[in-house]
């Protein structure tokens, strides 16, 4: 366990307060929220950095960083839902995405394919926290503006959800065939 390593750790503990806060769905519940998404957003980025600055870099920590990526990501529009801040079925499909790619990795492990983390999941993953920053705001800081801002973001990020979902299920049939032939 390194400092990297536990940046990364502090994403996947705080989703059940996040969670706790949005089930709650007041303005200081809602709020509170939002900042601690915020925190949790910018040591997304600060373990990365850490880990490449510092040689911090672990297999626990390659396992880790995208777990809680999802677990946070994931959390959060399922607890916007029925605050009527997220479309269900754009959550529906982000989640999906993820399964599958969660799956589809697994499997490609299994079968010692290797396949690589791209820009398409980064845009991804930068467009659902640009859509969720917005949207866990509660109002009267959720206006009309904020709220078009955060499901703008969304559609994005839903486009990058599909377009870099097939892009790993076809990167991983292609590496698959290829080696079989």
């Amino acid at each position: 366990m390194n400092l990297a390593n536990a940046l990364t750790l502090s994403r996947i503990l705080v989703v059940p307060i996040i969670a706790l806060l949005l089930m709650d769905g007041g303005f200081w519940p809602s709020l509170a929220a939002a900042v601690l998404f915020i925190i949790a957003s910018i040591t997304d980025w600060l373990d990365g950095y850490l880990a490449r600055a510092y040689h911090m870099e672990s297999n626990l920590g390659k396992l880790l960083d995208p777990l809680a990526d999802k677990i946070l990501i994931v959390a959060v529009l399922v607890f916007l839902i029925p605050l009527g801040r997220v479309p269900a079925w754009m959550a529906a499909v982000i989640i999906i995405r993820e399964l599958v790619v969660t799956g589809v990795r697994a499997i490609a492990a299994e079968r010692q394919i290797i396949i690589a983390a791209n820009w398409l999941g980064k845009y991804k993953t930068a467009f659902q926290i640009a859509a969720c920053i917005p949207l866990l705001f509660p109002s009267p800081f959720l206006t009309a503006q904020m709220h078009t801002a955060g499901l703008y973001f969304l559609w994005i990020a839903t486009f990058f959800a599909v377009w870099s979902g097939w892009d790993y299920v076809y990167d991983y049939f292609r590496q698959a065939y290829s080696n079989a032939a």
